[in-house]
């Protein structure tokens, strides 16, 4: 009986991955990868230069890259800043509060402002006002502690795998040292980011977007401000465009509400902890003729 001939499948494969390999490594060679999250951020500034993603999509992809290494206390509203709903104040107080912050989850104390006993969701208030003998402590939700060196890939994670979207941040001592949202967390990823191109001496954010406007963060220095627009701000009693801004309002403004000043045209795009903390801005004769 003849022999029969060695399969040729195994060193076909054999050469397949070596060559594979190869290539791979040529590959590598010619270009290599990143090093670093800086050289990462760098391809991705090149990518925005030859026009392959456009610069809301590399700020947003810089800020995933960049939570990696945040923690909770990085991006928590401080205690200082946190709206709180005291569990003794009379209806139609809370309702006031829930309506002046706009917020839809809000801690609840008794007594001391730590002593924080659950959540209330400002949906629940609704209840109370068509069954007022309802005890507003059975409205209550669990409240979700997490410490200060909390990752934000992992909070991010827990917001993502229950319905709780706000955790209170507690400091190494067990005290309440802020509140954290998961609308915070996804702030970091949508562009509160530091450019590349900025200077690092520079104070607060402003990106050009891609429908050629610019997304400005309330505590820019008015100084920059004019000096990147050309604007004429006043700048004797104020330091930063957000602080400019509500005094020009007369309150803290809220989201969607519009201003105009020193020849731009600003939308508030998010406010955090009683200050606004983006700005939507055109050039007010661009926003008119829109």
């Amino acid at each position: 009986m003849a022999d029969t001939p060695p399969s040729p499948g195994p060193q076909r494969s054999l050469r397949q991955e070596d060559k594979r390999g190869f290539l791979q490594k040529l590959a590598e060679f010619i270009h290599p990868g990143p090093d670093s999250i800086d050289e990462l951020i760098g391809i991705l500034a090149e990518a925005e230069d030859n026009d392959i993603i456009n610069a809301e999509s590399r700020i947003m992809l810089e800020g995933v890259m960049r939570i990696a290494d945040m923690s909770a206390g990085d991006v928590m509203v401080a205690a200082p800043r946190m709206d709180l709903l005291d569990i003794d104040s009379p209806y139609d107080e809370l309702l006031h509060i829930v309506i002046d912050t706009a917020h839809s989850r809000f801690p609840v104390y008794e007594g001391e402002r730590e002593n924080i006993l659950g959540i209330l969701l400002a949906k629940d208030l609704l209840k109370l006002q068509r069954a007022p003998e309802l005890n507003i402590r059975a409205l209550l939700r669990p409240a979700t502690f997490v410490p200060e060196s909390k990752g934000l890939n992992d909070l991010l994670r827990e917001f993502r795998g229950n319905r709780n979207h706000l955790a209170i941040v507690i400091d190494e001592f067990g005290r309440v040292a802020g509140l954290i949202t998961i609308e915070d967390v996804l702030e970091e990823i949508v562009g509160e980011i530091e450019d590349e191109f900025d200077e690092v001496e520079d104070e607060g954010d402003i990106y050009s977007l891609a429908d050629s406007t610019w997304r400005v963060s309330g505590d820019t220095p008015i100084e920059r401000i004019n000096e990147s627009f050309g604007a004429k701000l006043a700048m004797e009693e104020f330091e930063t465009i957000g602080g400019l801004i509500a005094h020009d309002m007369g309150h803290v403004p809220k989201r969607g509400e519009t201003h105009e000043s020193g020849g731009l045209h600003f939308v508030v795009l998010h406010t955090k902890g009683g200050a606004v903390k983006w700005f939507k801005v055109t050039p007010a004769e661009a926003a008119s003729g829109d």
